[in-house]
């Protein structure tokens, strides 16, 4: 049960304007995620190297985010969101520019692990998801997946106006851009957000308001293991469009203007996607949820094989978007269903920064196997076959933790 006054608290007024300006601290930080992938024809051209190579900036940037997503949680679960956003805001800057200046193709990639991966772009993700779902019990569901949304968000506008500023001012030019931005908007953002989580969150004497669920005998350290394995397995999947996509597009003669394209329209369908298990997450549960949302992505990595047409891929990538957006969302969700919400910040932070890492495995393995095949056709087809685990631990989990796992609340 919760009381009068963290029942005015929690899902009030104030925690849904949280949410929409922590929405657009996720969408502008996310820019991380999203350029090194539209840059990545220029920096193989730039610098004479491989497409493995040329991937190699991607992968350390989502090292070091995944990194950086447990180093942040934790600060934010010790000294709130403040400190986090203004350390990441202040990197973030820094390692763009910095980007615009490198002479090789390591001090790019160092760049991009450290600065903008480790302590930019990482405070603006997991953080931020962990905050907002302190705020939050009966719409908990689809508050946290509103706030994911920003990474998909910044999936979407981000490639076409970096990929236009490129053509325009050339890709040096645009990451001191974009660096520059990110500095002047995020710094004012992050003063609206300095109000810390309501004490509700927690309740008196540090006791939850809402109670965490049975986890019927298993430990807390071998669900957590299981949800990082599962956050892997998962985003080794998702990497292979998402990080290759526009490389795919340029291979097949549509140019890169053409992929970068196709990349928005697949993260846009992702927001529908994370807004609808959002939804879903609510009624039915996280567990259900995640089992659901895998499996789409499992058949729509599938469709990638057999259509290589402009018209035809735009439509394959915008469903394996309304496929695969609701899968990361659930496992906030489920940290915050069976683990001590104290414990937020670090614990979300953990498994999302493991999904980051099969980003950069599947990011580095796909291109590995192009170089060796000359063909994408076996890299989606290594995909689905991680995906295949994800759905196992999933189905799993749901048949030892019950059907539903929908919060408790009044």
């Amino acid at each position: 049960m919760l009381s009068r006054d963290e029942d005015q608290v929690l899902d009030s007024p104030y925690a849904w304007l949280r949410l929409a300006l922590s929405l657009m601290v996720a969408t502008i930080g996310g820019v991380g995620l999203w350029s090194v992938v539209v840059v990545l024809p220029s920096v193989e051209a730039e610098f004479g190297v491989a497409r493995a190579e040329a991937a190699l900036p991607y992968t350390l940037l989502m090292v070091g985010f995944a990194i950086g997503g447990v180093m942040m949680g934790r600060l934010s679960d010790r000294y709130g969101i403040i400190v986090p956003l203004v350390g990441g805001t202040l990197s973030l800057s820094a390692g763009y520019i910095l980007a615009g200046q490198a002479q090789t193709l390591w001090q790019f990639a160092l760049a991009h692990g450290v600065l903008i991966g480790m302590f930019g772009s990482s405070a603006t993700f997991g953080p931020m998801i962990a905050d907002i779902s302190r705020w939050f019990v009966r719409h908990r569901g689809i508050a946290v997946s509103v706030c994911a949304c920003g990474s998909y968000l910044a999936g979407t506008f981000w490639p076409p106006i970096v990929q236009g500023f490129i053509d325009s001012v050339g890709w040096r030019q645009t990451h001191v851009g974009i660096g520059l931005f990110c500095l002047v908007t995020l710094l004012p953002l992050t003063l609206l957000l300095r109000r810390p989580a309501p004490v509700a969150a927690t309740g008196p004497q540090g006791q939850p308001a809402v109670a965490p669920r049975s986890l019927q005998g298993l430990s807390p350290s071998f669900l957590q293991t299981l949800l990082i394995i599962a956050g892997i397995t998962c985003c080794i999947a998702m990497a292979m469009p998402q990080v290759h996509i526009v490389a795919l597009c340029a291979d097949l003669g549509f140019g890169t203007t053409r992929g970068a394209q196709m990349l928005s329209v697949m993260l846009a369908t992702g927001i529908i996607s994370r807004l609808v298990f959002g939804w879903l997450a609510d009624r039915l549960g996280a567990l259900p949820t995640l089992l659901i949302s895998s499996g789409l992505q499992a058949l729509t990595l599938l469709l990638f094989l057999p259509f290589e047409g402009l018209a035809s891929l735009f439509v394959v990538s915008a469903l394996f978007g309304l496929a695969q957006g609701g899968i990361v969302p659930t496992y906030a969700m489920i940290v915050r269903e069976y683990f001590s919400p104290a414990q937020a910040g670090a614990r979300i932070g953990l498994v999302l920064s493991a999904t980051l890492v099969g980003m950069a495995i599947g990011g580095w393995m796909s291109g590995a196997i192009y170089d060796l095949t000359l063909s994408y056709d076996a890299a989606f087809v290594n995909g689905f076959a991680w995906n295949l685990v994800n759905l196992a631990i999933a189905f799993w989990l749901l048949l030892r933790l019950g059907r539903r796992s929908a919060l408790l609340t009044t």
